[in-house]
């Protein structure tokens, strides 16, 4: 099985391909406040830090919390009704699940998605394949934070040096650092080579494809 018993997932741009739904469901709501609308690549730099900073740096500078705060509650129905519309998963995502699964590995999804759809979303592309999936919700610290980390690890059974963290962004990057757990990152998701070796001094296990991160992931 190699030295990993687990392997700890993030979603949004190192499972799934969410922009485009998560880009609809923001510009909803600009419509909705009378703000313009964004394009796909300018929602890639807001996303990473859950949906109500999704919203903070969508809207504009200034823009009273009071606001903020109705706009989650119209953000969030019409994303769980339409998060499935473009959502997919990244080429050869699913046949690398499947396969770690298959060998015995325990899998997790820890994700700053909202929770809701975090159980929405994970079963239907990934059936039967995660051992926990954990989201956004109260009570505890979202990622950069450890706590999600460690809540999934508790769930698996699984001490922090016998798994690996996968993510795509500079917040993965940190949550492994804060959580005590080797990472490897993603280049095919919500941030580039160079902004993930940006959000660290020390030189990071970088994958390009899936058939390279499974590589890594049985060194």
């Amino acid at each position: 099985m190699g030295k990993y018993e687990a392997v700890l997932f993030d979603l949004d741009g190192t499972l799934l391909d969410t922009l485009q739904d998560l880009t609809d469901s923001v510009n909803y709501v600009m419509r909705k406040y009378g703000y313009k609308e964004h394009t796909a690549e300018e929602v890639r730099g807001f996303v990473g830090n859950g949906i109500k900073k999704l919203l903070e740096r969508s809207f504009p500078k200034g823009t009273a919390e009071t606001v903020l705060a109705d706009a989650f509650l119209d953000f969030m129905p019409y994303y769980r009704e339409n998060c499935k519309n473009k959502t997919k998963p990244y080429d050869g995502i699913y046949e690398l699940v499947k396969k770690l699964k298959k060998e015995g590995m325990k899998l997790a999804v820890v994700s700053n998605k909202n929770y809701a759809a975090v159980e929405e979303l994970v079963p239907c592309y990934f059936p039967d394949l995660f051992d926990a999936a954990v989201g956004e919700r109260e009570g505890i610290r979202k990622k950069p934070a450890p706590d999600t980390v460690f809540y999934a690890l508790e769930k698996l059974g699984v001490k922090a040096e016998n798994a690996i963290y996968i993510g795509d962004s500079d917040v993965d990057v940190h949550t492994a650092q804060n959580s005590g757990i080797e990472g490897i990152f993603v280049t095919w998701g919500f941030r580039t080579r160079e902004e993930l070796q940006a959000a660290c001094q020390e030189k990071l296990t970088i994958a390009d494809s899936t058939e390279e991160l499974y590589q890594r992931i049985k060194a």
